[in-house]
């Protein structure tokens, strides 16, 4: 499920199993049981005063009185451009109108009245009405706080290639295409730190607000980070390709933040969706992310009034965002949990006391159960299923890297840092960027060509033996249409095997020293390739202290890894790195520099792929 998948907020979130390595500090991180859903930070279990400029979708309404404690928030629904009609009855029941989204028939109500609800139901006109919370609207709704503007880490680790970006291609598909300036993607989440210097050259301030409350807060800076699960989801998708840190699926794209977290809890109600798919309808967004769900019901059931009501105005704001031209990817979520065959619920509502309810497939996880939306299962490094993802045949549609165990997801957090976090809220952003790509390269595809192109590119991947999983190898419920592929995305197609070599020489690396092992490149016509794969091996107990440089025939010197990592043990990776200009055959070295004392290791192993 898709509400931030961190285990930390439990219903917004679809983070999972989170660990945060910033920098070489490392935080864990519980994710919310919701997020991942994708994550309210990426919380499922493993999370405006300036009501925004007026747009196609969404009417400035006054602002409500003063706030006081009880008030709730309704969605108040009526048929589509029939909101005038039943706005004045709302004062009359005793409510206030928070924001009106007369393109889709819904107001965004609020109200201390017990009674708000059954009377508003009785008005001609209405067509539904159901509270979007089982707690009171934060006093901040009425006068927002701005997010802090993080002050920047002055660390800049160099880019190197991640497990991830290689298991779906993305390291391949930059051949073909980086992606497009003109192509802009929504980040739906806990907002997006836009200082941040592998997000800064790709963000797209003019398009970002928050949406927290349910109603557009276009002040700078609104749309900053109240959390870190949306920066680490923004950097996924389009973290800059500038030497700098990391590099997302599409690098070349825009990036939006569209912050629909409130501060303090990190839950992401319907209001505040439903202002975020307007928003990404009336400005352009071509893709958005969504590693949530909406709080605080894990499953939304139609026979409950007050869900019924969330489903229906999500729903109609998911629709009307499509019809603009934008397609939704969302979270499955972290709860382990099979979406074809609901049975109870045992985590909501989050923003109270959760009760466990039985439940039937009729409830259903939105917005990722909903028509349209992409849903994206998660993958462990190596292909399999993570071992939180939710699953579900006929409900997945593709999967990618979320990482599991030990392998997170390497990506931004605010302040300039990096860090790794696992959850379907960190498959998700794949899934957006290849999506991104698609929609570079074929600049006149609607939704539903990407959604089509998405599921036409994956890589089957069959049932393994669990008797959980349901289907077929070309459609099953643990992969869907299969892995997500950036590469065949983009009409790309694989190279063939390069040539192989490899030293397996142990070469010890004592304290303050230099040294080097030696590969001979022999076989090989013309020159090295731009994606040249160093895969290196050392063994050291304190990587902090090491700088390892790739060194050519004729003496120029590729940076691999520069003292990153602190206290961290070993460095098992593979780089790519542009040697186009490099004469393939001679004598190429591993260089490992230790620049401290009291940690010790050896070169253990390394290879290139030519």
């Amino acid at each position: 499920m898709f509400s931030l998948i961190s285990s930390r907020t439990a219903g917004r979130s679809r983070t999972s199993a989170t660990a945060v390595a910033a920098l070489g500090t490392i935080v864990a991180l519980a994710a919310p049981a919701g997020l991942a859903h994708a994550a309210t930070s990426d919380t499922a279990p493993v999370a405006a005063r300036s009501a925004g400029a007026s747009t196609a979708g969404t009417t400035k309404a006054a602002a409500p009185a003063a706030w006081a404690a009880g008030t709730r928030a309704y969605l108040v629904i009526t048929a589509p451009g029939g909101t005038s009609a039943v706005t004045g009855s709302v004062a009359t029941k005793g409510g206030s109108v928070f924001a009106t989204y007369d393109a889709i028939g819904v107001i965004v109500a609020h109200s201390t009245s017990t009674t708000f609800a059954s009377s508003m139901r009785t008005v001609t006109g209405v067509q539904q009405v159901g509270a979007t919370r089982t707690s009171d609207v934060p006093a901040d709704a009425y006068s927002p706080a701005l997010p802090a503007n993080p002050s920047q880490s002055s660390t800049t680790p160099t880019e190197s290639n991640r497990w991830d970006m290689t298991q779906i291609k993305a390291d391949q598909a930059w051949a073909v295409t980086t992606g497009s300036t003109s192509v802009k993607v929504g980040v739906l989440d806990t907002g997006v730190d836009d200082q941040h210097q592998d997000i800064a050259p790709n963000f797209n301030a003019a398009d970002s607000a928050s949406c927290a409350y349910g109603k557009a807060d276009t002040r700078a800076g609104a749309w900053r980070d109240v959390d870190t699960h949306g920066t680490h989801v923004a950097g996924t998708i389009a973290a800059a390709k500038n030497g700098k840190g990391v590099i997302g699926v599409a690098p070349g794209v825009k990036i939006s933040s569209v912050r629909i977290a409130e501060p303090g809890s990190t839950l992401f109600f319907a209001e505040n969706t439903i202002c975020g798919f307007m928003w990404a309808g009336d400005h352009g967004f071509k893709v958005t992310n969504n590693s949530y769900y909406t709080d605080p019901w894990q499953f939304n059931c139609p026979d409950n009034l007050d869900q019924a009501a969330i489903i229906e105005g999500v729903r109609r704001a998911q629709e009307y965002a499509e019809g603009k031209g934008s397609l939704q990817v969302a979270a499955a979520g972290n709860s382990d949990y099979d979406l074809a065959n609901k049975t109870t619920d045992s985590e909501s509502p989050n923003d109270s006391t959760p009760v466990t309810r039985t439940i039937t497939n009729a409830c259903i996880d939105i917005p990722t159960e909903l028509p349209g939306v992409v849903t994206v299962a998660a993958q462990g490094n190596g292909g399999a299923k993570a071992s939180y993802s939710n699953f579900g045949n006929g409900v997945i549609d593709i999967a990618a890297p979320g990482g599991d165990g030990s392998s997170g997801v390497y990506s931004t957090l605010p302040g300039g840092k990096y860090g790794n976090l696992s959850g379907t809220s960190m498959a998700s952003p794949h899934v957006a960027g290849v999506a991104a790509l698609i929609a570079s390269v074929n600049p006149s595809f609607t939704p539903a060509q990407i959604r089509d192109q998405l599921g036409v590119q994956a890589t089957d991947r069959a049932c393994p033996s669990d008797t959980r999983c349901k289907g077929t190898t070309t459609k099953n419920g643990f992969f869907g249409e299969g892995a997500v592929d950036a590469l065949k995305a983009v009409g790309g197609s694989t190279p063939p095997p390069g040539k192989y070599f490899e030293n397996l020489t142990d070469v010890t690396v004592p304290d303050n020293t230099t040294v080097e092992s030696p590969i001979t490149v022999s076989g090989v016509t013309g020159n090295a390739p731009a994606t040249l794969k160093v895969g290196v091996d050392v063994k050291h107990t304190y990587i902090g202290d090491l700088k390892v440089d790739l060194v050519a025939p004729d003496g120029s010197v590729y940076t691999l890894h520069n003292r990153t990592g602190s206290g961290t043990d070993n460095i098992l990776q593979t780089y790519t790195v542009n040697a186009s200009s490099e004469v393939a055959n001679g004598v190429w070295k591993l260089r490992v520099n230790d620049n401290a004392t009291q940690d010790t290791g050896k070169i253990d192993a390394w290879n290139l792929t030519f």
